[in-house]
């Protein structure tokens, strides 16, 4: 008998094992006379029953100690299962039920070659393209290099420090200058006191005695 049905550990000793549901009676336990051997110490040793009628396959607990689960729900008499449930047998070991899909030996097989090209009634023009408006450029601002003089008085910067040597130079012009002052002072000064022109030029304050 072809089996329609199969169950695949997702969780216990073996995951990912399959087993095929071959027969109209099955049961799963951890004694060697059942059809699935599930060696786990949550599984009984006759723990759980399936039954195929009419297409269907009904599961039942064969009063296991640690029950028999479908999709979280333990059960307490028979249930049919739909592809995709999940039966599980006590808390460790998970089996999922799927169905076997039959392949029909004389069924055609698909080329995998390219797939045949059907003439068109009449030739389709391709769509115009949609028209691509021009986006206008922003202006790109040259960068400033070193030693570039700026276009504005506003890109001026902050004024350059002056020199040093520019104010010693000044100071020097203005000493020498207090000095021509000081010597050229100094210089009519001794001239008017040599000749004794004090009493010409300063008459008011000097007695008639002190000239001569």
């Amino acid at each position: 008998m072809v089996a329609q049905y199969q169950l695949v550990m997702h969780s216990g000793p073996t995951p990912g094992k399959v087993f095929l549901l071959e027969g109209e009676v099955l049961t799963i336990g951890r004694e060697a006379g059942n059809n699935i051997i599930i060696n786990d110490a949550e599984v009984s040793r006759k723990h759980t029953q399936f039954v195929l009628q009419g297409g269907k396959m009904i599961v039942s607990d064969l009063g296991s100690t640690n029950g028999t689960f479908v999709d979280g729900q333990r059960l307490t008499g028979q249930h049919i299962l739909q592809p995709g449930q999940i039966i599980s047998l006590g808390e460790q070991i998970s089996l999922l039920f799927e169905s076997v899909v039959q392949v029909d030996p004389n069924a055609t097989m698909m080329s995998t070659g390219h797939p045949p090209v059907v003439p068109m009634p009449f030739p389709v023009a391709p769509a115009p393209r949609p028209a691509v408006q021009a986006v206008p450029s922003s202006p790109v601002q040259a960068p400033m290099y070193a030693g570039q003089v700026p276009s504005s008085p506003s890109s001026f910067g902050t004024p350059a420090p002056q020199k040093a040597g520019g104010s010693k130079v000044a100071i020097i012009i203005i000493v020498l200058i207090v000095l021509c002052l000081l010597c050229t002072c100094g210089g009519v000064l001794y001239y008017i006191d040599s000749n004794a022109l004090w009493c010409k030029l300063l008459p008011f304050m000097f007695s008639g005695s002190a000239c001569p």
